[in-house]
Order: C-alpha cells, then sequence, then structure tokens
C-alpha cells in the first residue's frame, strides 16, 4: 500500500520558518515527479512547488519564490518543503504529492498527481 506522511507543521509566527516531510512508503518515488499543495477553507488546493524525478529541476509559486524550497533525498524515500520567512498568508493545510509514472515533466496541475498524503497544518500568527 502506498503512502505519503507529511510532518512538520505547526502554529510558527510572521518571520519563522518551518521545514516540512513528506515521507512515502510502499514504493519508491526516486524516479518521480513529486509536489508540494496548500489548501484553505473554500479555496481550491493550490500549487506551491515541484521538484523534477532527477531533483535538477525545481518550480514554485510566484507567492513562495524566494521563501521555500523544495527537496528529496532518494535515500530515504523522502521530500522536503523548507519555508522561510512565513506569512500569515502561508497558513494552510500542506499537502505532499507525488506522480504514479516515473520519468514524466513536471506539472502543477492537482489532477496530474496521483497519490496524496492527508496533509499536515500550517498556521503562521502576525
Amino acid at each position: 500500500q502506498v503512502q505519503l506522511v507529511e510532518s512538520g507543521g505547526g502554529l510558527v509566527q510572521a518571520g519563522d520558518s518551518l521545514r516540512l516531510s513528506c515521507a512515502a512508503s510502499g514504493r519508491t518515488f526516486s524516479n518521480n515527479v513529486m509536489g508540494w499543495f496548500r489548501q484553505t477553507p473554500g479555496k481550491e488546493r493550490e500549487f506551491v512547488a515541484v521538484i523534477s524525478w532527477g531533483g535538477n529541476s525545481k518550480y514554485y509559486a510566484d507567492s513562495v519564490q524566494g521563501r521555500f524550497t523544495i527537496s528529496k533525498d532518494n535515500a530515504k524515500n523522502t521530500m522536503y518543503l523548507q519555508m522561510n520567512s512565513l506569512k500569515p498568508e502561508d497558513t494552510a493545510v500542506y499537502y505532499c504529492a507525488a506522480e504514479k509514472f516515473p520519468l514524466t515533466g513536471v506539472t502543477r496541475r492537482a489532477s496530474d498527481y496521483d497519490y496524496w498524503g492527508q496533509g499536515t497544518q500550517v498556521t503562521v500568527s502576525s
């Protein structure tokens, strides 16, 4: 059974940092595109960042560019999202996602991802 499990969320103040982790089990994702999305109540799930299967290409939403960094450790089958200079508008449930098939191109569309974690809450107070 394939599982993605996020961790690292919490309540922080504006300007603080958090690192989210997404641990995968049930199969390896070393050759798969993986991404982070976030969602607030009443809104659609929003793209945050994506990393290519090889790890060399990374893309970010304009709202987090320069503050967030996506990475993955294939040996640990884990993806990360380092979030610096957090703002209240970053408050959301953060989800990690992975594509089922290997060696595909990066995508920002949530519908292109096949596996999802359960989400971790990030709350940034002003």
